[in-house]
């Protein structure tokens, strides 16, 4: 499936600044956030690849070739996680309208080297997932029913593995997600490995939109004191695995829709060193164009946690490439998105952009009109009502 002939031509394109807004799409949209559905959890820890024991005080333990932390590193685990309504009344608290909920990385298996487990672990995961953004179907509560018009699902792409791209296109066509996530590593393999190439094929010929998750860190040994993998390790692993797609060529063979989450982490600020390395140093000439060039042709969140790098990357990506992200549940989650992006003083095109206007462009599900319910699929039906406009709950 690996494409020859350069980016598709299909899909919106509609430059850094240009119109960025879909019409009747939601207002506030956070494209990163997380949840790990209690049928998930209960699974693991029937096959001994999960310790519950910590639920009621919001940790959870998971084996080292499943989570890739180490062994007894406590997994934050808040209600939110597996709770619709307790998801939602979060998500009114911060002014959030929809949501596109991904597993979190420590259920990519992303260092394992059993890629069967991965593979069987993925297809659960994507299949809890579907369910738990449904479950108003389940029990019909007011809370519940507001669910399935908030939450849309981004299934886990296993990349590396053979069948990754076949399980990508499970979730957009069988389970109904609105779109895909992946994470920096998988499989013993970069994200540039040939291996990988059906997968960039198939993100291009859907358009499908694509959120790139730190999933392991380099030198963990290093990293392991004051929770270092994360503050420090998970932004340098999202600039590496960047750096490699555009070095190895890979935005220059596919046109994927991809967001780099935690505002790209370190590539922003890398970008003029990596320009000069393609300048200075023959090894790293491997593409026509600068890196600069292609820091574009990636979206970002807006989870910095600062007004001024907030600010920096909207100037240096243009703000048709930033979209609200949170990272909530989890405990380093920027709670205060919606209020930080309005406190840019924005032009009113620019701030709409960025709250929603753009994943409204770059996701049809969070605009499309329902879609007869198929029995079959848990979420076969649009999770947006006709006008598009999600309702709030409440509680």
């Amino acid at each position: 499936m690996t494409s020859t002939s350069g980016p598709a031509a299909t899909g919106p394109d509609p430059g850094p600044d240009g119109p960025s807004t879909a019409p009747g799409g939601p207002a506030t949209v956070d494209v990163h956030a997380h949840a790990l559905p209690m049928p998930l959890l209960r699974y693991l820890a029937d096959r001994g690849y999960a310790d519950l024991s910590g639920v009621d005080a919001g940790t959870l333990l998971l084996d080292p070739a499943v989570s890739g932390v180490a062994k007894g590193a406590r997994i934050p685990l808040a209600a939110e996680q597996y709770d619709v309504r307790r998801r939602l009344a979060t998500m009114d608290a911060a002014g959030i309208d929809a949501q596109l909920v991904a597993a979190p990385p420590f259920v990519f298996g992303s260092t394992s080297d059993d890629h069967d487990l991965v593979m069987e672990i993925t297809r659960r995961s994507n299949d809890a997932l579907a369910e738990h953004v449904a479950s108003d179907t389940a029990s019909g509560g007011a809370g519940d029913a507001a669910a399935g018009r908030r939450l849309a699902a981004l299934g886990t792409v296993p990349v590396g593995l053979p069948g990754a791209a076949r399980e990508a296109a499970r979730c957009l066509d069988e389970l109904g997600m609105a779109g895909l996530t992946t994470g920096t590593f998988g499989g013993g393999r970069e994200l540039d490995d040939p291996a990988n190439e059906d997968v960039w094929s198939l993100l291009t010929e859907r358009r499908a939109f694509c959120l790139v998750h730190p999933s392991r860190a380099s030198s963990p040994a290093r990293l392991r004191d004051y929770h270092l993998v994360q503050l420090l390790g998970y932004p340098a692993e999202t600039a590496l695995a960047a750096a490699r797609l555009i070095f190895g060529g890979v935005l220059d063979r596919h046109d994927p829709v991809l967001c780099l989450v935690h505002g790209g982490g370190c590539l922003p600020g890398l970008a003029p060193r990596l320009d000069l390395g393609w300048q200075r140093k023959e090894e790293s000439r491997t593409i026509p164009t600068s890196p600069r060039d292609h820091l574009r042709r990636f979206h970002f969140d807006t989870a910095v946690f600062d007004a001024a790098a907030l600010r920096r990357l909207i100037e240096d990506v243009g703000h048709g490439n930033v979209l609200l992200g949170t990272d909530l549940p989890f405990d380093l989650a920027d709670t205060g998105a919606v209020a930080a992006v309005r406190g840019l003083g924005l032009p009113p095109e620019a701030e709409r952009a960025v709250l929603g206007g753009n994943a409204a462009r770059l996701v049809p599900a969070l605009t499309a009109p329902s879609r007869q319910e198929d029995p079959t699929c848990p979420s076969s039906r649009s999770p947006w009502p006709q006008d598009g406009r999600p309702t709030r709950s409440e509680n």
